[in-house]
């Protein structure tokens, strides 16, 4: 595979596809992952079939978000998706996430993915910065947006809440200093 803006030589971003239907299905509804975002309730097929569809028809700055799948080209595997969700072109800014299936965790796709998306966002797009969320129980997610170069620039505190308790939410920035 040679290197564009969004491959290397491991790893690809596409578009979501009406073929991704199911496993999208399966990530959005596991509830060990809704602790990381905002997720209460599951997602019907209709709904995330009606998602992709409108992600194929509209463009990202009318919905002001673009889900890419990570694949591995080599094994023929979607491994994972990397979301810009509330680009906002007037401030030149989004919010970034991503999910990597628990089976191919600690490969370093989500570094590389989070290292495309960023040079995508960047280069093509013009953004000036992108930003993320972090629970702050979350260490892994914190540590792979260090390594990525996200710093830390302030806490929410009793952001989110947990059962019984809140927990706090970091907040990482990389700005396009180029």
């Amino acid at each position: 595979m040679t290197n564009t803006l969004l491959s290397n030589s491991q790893i690809s971003l596409r578009a979501v596809e009406p073929e991704d239907l199911d496993i999208l299905y399966g990530w959005e509804n596991s509830t060990a992952l809704w602790i990381h975002g905002n997720t209460l309730a599951p997602y019907s097929k209709l709904v995330l079939r009606q998602y992709i569809n409108d992600a194929l028809e509209m463009d990202i700055y009318q919905s002001k978000q673009l889900r890419l799948m990570i694949d591995l080209p080599a094994e023929d595997a979607t491994v994972g998706t990397i979301d810009l969700y509330d680009i906002d072109a007037h401030n030149s800014r989004a919010g970034i996430g991503i999910l990597v299936d628990e089976a191919y965790r600690q490969r370093k796709f989500a570094s590389q993915a989070l290292s495309l998306m960023s040079e995508y966002a960047f280069k093509f797009l013009h953004l000036h910065q992108l930003y993320a969320y972090i629970s702050e129980s979350n260490t892994k997610s914190i540590s792979l947006f260090e390594k990525s170069g996200y710093k830390e620039s302030g806490v929410l505190k009793d952001w989110v809440q947990r059962s019984e308790t809140f927990g706090n939410v970091k907040l990482f920035q990389l700005l396009n200093n180029k």
